[in-house]
Formats: structure tokens, sequence, C-alpha cells
């Protein structure tokens, strides 16, 4: 009884002392890796080094491997484009992770390096990223599989790939991602601020009497007033043609009927109203100031006269869309 109370106690110590072995094997292997990624973020990886990673004694660890094609010969766009975000999380994330509490590593494996690694996965497309969980410890995943990153959207920025990895650790610390300032993009609107500042105060008396300018004011008015009095919004709105054939070879310049017009009657009906317009501002400013009664009594016939035919023809036009029209006014009856 003795004897087998001794085999049975040895075999007890040679167990737990395996177990110690194996824990403190994965605990080597962690720190070994953490001082890596802290003086250098992401590790570069072999194939040796990945089956170290993520093979052999059990994990109490998380890691992210990127398998990549850098080399020009694959013509790997998406890796080139996703590398540096990777770098740049890898980078942020162990900087505010010093102490390894989140027990993350963050690891890169090229095809020239790794090509074992990657027949032994069956990849024929890179990037690819695995996030691999622990498979011991607290935090330790039902399956040891490695989980996926979907690339199907494109590389995405590293904050999109940071709350991919922070959904993988819950629990656990998730530094913040840090871009770097862009010294030469703040020197670059730094300076066109100021070249604008500067342009704005060597132009400013040039360009103060424009803006003070009533005429072009009022002219800048009367345009858009004439176009949207003549119906412009409902041509972009409606998407009104040009112009229309009238059915026998010819050109239809004005829609029948007061619910169509197209975009030329537009314009046409916009010149009309600018020339009435144009004309009543004549009558009521440039004629009084005119001192030769003679010359003043010839400008407002003229002016009269232009705005008379104008107006007949405007109610010619109103006829012309719409036969029951009431009003006219001669020649254009």
């Amino acid at each position: 009884m003795r004897w087998l109370s001794f085999l049975a106690s040895s075999l007890l110590c040679v167990g737990t002392l395996a177990a110690k072995k194996k824990a403190d094997a994965g605990v080597d292997i962690f720190e070994g890796f953490h001082s890596k990624q802290l003086s250098g973020s992401p590790i570069k990886l072999d194939d040796a080094s990945y089956k170290k990673l993520v093979a052999g004694t059990p994990r109490d660890y998380s890691s992210a491997i990127l398998l990549t094609a850098m080399d020009s010969r694959y013509a790997c766009q998406l890796c080139r484009e996703f590398q540096p975000e990777y770098e740049l999380l890898a980078r942020s994330w162990t900087k505010g992770d010093k102490a390894g509490e989140s027990r993350m590593v963050f690891s890169v494996l090229d095809f020239n390096d790794g090509r074992e690694t990657f027949m032994s996965l069956g990849l024929q497309t890179a990037p690819v990223l695995l996030f691999f969980p622990p498979t011991s410890g607290p935090y330790a995943a039902a399956s040891g599989d490695p989980i996926r990153y979907d690339f199907t959207s494109g590389p995405g920025p590293a904050e999109l790939v940071h709350t991919w990895v922070s959904r993988q650790l819950p629990g656990r610390p998730h530094p913040e991602v840090k871009r770097p300032i862009n010294w030469m993009a703040w020197a670059i609107g730094i300076t066109i601020a100021l070249g604008v500042v500067t342009l704005g105060f060597v132009a400013w008396p040039y360009v103060l009497p424009v803006i003070q300018n009533r005429n072009l004011w009022a002219a800048g008015s009367l345009i858009g007033i004439l176009l949207f009095c003549s119906g412009q919004m409902f041509n972009v709105i409606r998407k009104a043609p040009y112009v229309a054939g009238d059915g026998h070879g010819g050109i239809s310049y004005f829609a029948p009927g007061f619910q169509n017009q197209y975009g030329m009657e537009t314009q046409l009906v916009a010149a009309m109203y600018g020339v009435l317009s144009f004309a009543a501002i004549a009558l009521a400013v440039k004629v009084p100031r005119i001192t030769d009664p003679k010359v003043q009594q010839v400008a407002t016939l003229a002016w009269g006269g232009v705005i008379f035919f104008m107006y007949s023809f405007l109610l010619s036009v109103f006829r012309m869309k719409n036969s029951g029209y009431p009003f006219s006014l001669p020649p254009f009856m």
C-alpha cells in the first residue's frame, strides 16, 4: 500500500511539474514576443517564429498576424495600402499597453519569409489578417481556430481594424489609435491661409468699390428677377426641353398651355420683360434729365413706342399659349 501511495504521489508531482512547465513556457513565449514588439511593432515573422507564436503549448495570449506580400513582383496594391494602417494600429496599441495587460501580440508574415505557412493555410491571395484567441487562461476561447478579418469592403483605416480587434478582446485594455501629427498638412494649410489673408488685404481696396457698386447689384438683381419671373425654376424642376417641333417640319418656341413651356421660351420671355423694364427705367430716370425739350419729346415717344409694341407682342404670346386669353393690343392682334 505504501508503494502504491508513493507511486501516486510521484505521478501527481510529475503532472503538476509538467503543467507548471507548460504554463511557464506559455508565459515565456508571450514575454519574448512582447519584449520584441516593445522595440518595434509589429513583429516580423518567418515560418519558425509563426509556428512558435500560434502552435505548441497552450496560449494564454492573443495574437493578430497579417499575412501579406509586399514584394513588387506580386503587385499587391491592397497589401501596400493596408500595411501602413496595420503598422499604425500595432504601434499605437503597443505604446498604450507597455505592460502587456491586454496580452496581445501584433505581427506580420511576408510571403517571401513564410512560403511554407502560406501553403499550409492554402492561401492564394493577400493580405489576410488572422486573429488567434487564447486557448488557456481566464479569456480562453471555446475554439482556438483563427478569426479572419473581412477585406471585401477595402483595406479599411486603422480605427476600423482596432474596433474589430477590440471585439475579440472583451474585458481587456483597448489602447486607442493615435495618428502622428501631419506637420506637412499643417504647414500647407497655414501657408494657404496666410496667402488668402494677404491677398484679401492687398485686393480689398480694389474689390470694395466693385462690391459697393449700385449698378452692379441692380443689374444682378434685375437678371435674377427676370429669370425667375420667366419660369427658369420650372425648367430646372421639370427638365423642360429647350425647343420642340411644330409638327410641320419647323420649330416651336412657345409650348401650348400655361402649364407647359420650353427652355428657349423662358429666355424669350425674360428678354421681353428686360426690354420693358429698361424702357420703363429710361422713361423714369433718363428722359427727365434731357435738357433739350425736342430731344426729350422724341425720347419720350420712342421709349413709349417700345413699351407699347413690346407689350402688344407679349399679349400675343399669351394668346398663343391660351386662345381664350381676352386681351390684345395692336399691331399684334
